[in-house]
């Protein structure tokens, strides 16, 4: 989306706050970017604690989360950062039919996120997860993994929604041997306008051998081995892929969720697996979290499970404040800020 302009903002004036504690040189970044900009931060662990944290006004939030009542409180607020890369649960609640900015972390998630979903696919095919799985029981499984052991490259990984992440999880997958089929919502378009670190992903869009729209997901996961989705939460996303779309797929085909639980029905995934319908699932998040103890994904043979956490990794922090200092210089400027959220389309 092109964000559309907004006025110079005198640096001298701007208080910042962040929900999140800093370490020296994240500040230093952050006044690196805006000098003479006031910055207040503290590890907020509770909305009443970021309620209070807020309490003396600020122009600029870095946050992860916000009080439901944020703009009444903060009338002054003119742009959100987040430090998370989906804005659904921002624009479901405090940030509403919001006029300001708001931008999103997308893009910093892109090299963890990628490295997991190629180990996830890795696990399936070397059965890793069966091993680990008979080595709590003290079990030799030798005979029953030969069987079944596979390799991914030859394979056709399809990925559903090819922003920063998708393209980061292509170029690895490309260095596997993998061929690489790309949906997104303007296949049309091949570049990405997001934030990226340096060297990273696939901007000009040169690695996929096919894009597919919105419309031909069934396709895309009909000639797919492994697939990947990265799709954000919106209106039109939620269970994008039901059981007309899983039953398209191979009967040994993967698919890893990282983008959120409700995109995928759950139900119609679980029912799948139980049936050998599809080959296995890696999946970080679930409709629900945490997910619940009755859930039929604990026990299936090929289900991998995480608790939400693909994203996340030591670093996140210093490449997220980079991201941030370069949107504060804009914002200073007015020049468009990097990842602005279109509340029309939901990220």
């Amino acid at each position: 989306m092109k964000a559309a302009a907004h006025a110079k903002f005198p640096s001298f004036a701007m208080k910042i706050v962040s929900t999140v504690a800093l370490s020296p040189n994240q500040r230093e970044m952050i006044a690196g970017a805006i000098p003479r900009a006031e910055l207040f931060d503290r590890a907020c662990r509770s909305i009443d604690e970021i309620t209070e944290m807020i309490s003396g006004g600020c122009d600029v939030m870095l946050t992860f989360r916000m009080p439901p009542d944020l703009l009444r409180r903060l009338p002054g607020l003119k742009w959100v950062q987040l430090l998370s890369a989906g804005a659904d649960h921002a624009l479901s609640g405090p940030l509403r039919d919001a006029a300001i900015p708001i931008t999103t972390a997308s893009g910093v998630h892109s090299t963890p996120i990628a490295e997991y979903t190629l180990c996830s696919m890795l696990v399936y095919a070397r059965r890793l997860h069966i091993a680990i799985r008979a080595q709590s029981r003290h079990e030799w499984a030798r005979r029953v993994m030969l069987s079944s052991l596979d390799v991914i490259r030859g394979k056709t990984l399809g990925i559903v929604g090819y922003g920063s992440i998708g393209r980061e999880t292509a170029r690895l997958a490309e260095a596997f041997g993998m061929r690489v089929l790309a949906l997104k919502r303007n296949p049309q378009e091949h570049r990405d306008a997001g934030w990226t670190p340096t060297g990273l992903g696939d901007p000009g869009g040169r690695i996929p051998a096919k894009w597919f729209g919105a419309e031909d997901r069934a396709a895309l996961l009909a000639e797919s081995d492994y697939i990947s989705v990265t799709l954000p939460l919106t209106d039109y996303t939620r269970k994008f892929i039901g059981a007309r779309e899983i039953a398209a797929m191979k009967p040994g085909a993967y698919i890893v969720n990282i983008g959120r639980g409700a995109v995928i029905d759950e139900s119609a995934l679980a029912d799948a697996l139980s049936a050998g319908k599809i080959g296995g699932a890696g999946l970080d998040v679930f409709e629900r979290e945490p997910l619940e103890a009755e859930s039929p994904l604990w026990d299936l043979e090929h289900a991998i499970l995480t608790p939400h956490m693909s994203g996340d990794f030591r670093g996140y922090m210093d490449m997220a404040c980079e991201l941030f200092a370069e949107n504060l210089r804009r914002f200073q400027l007015g020049d468009p800020l990097l990842n602005r959220v279109d509340p029309a389309q939901g990220y």
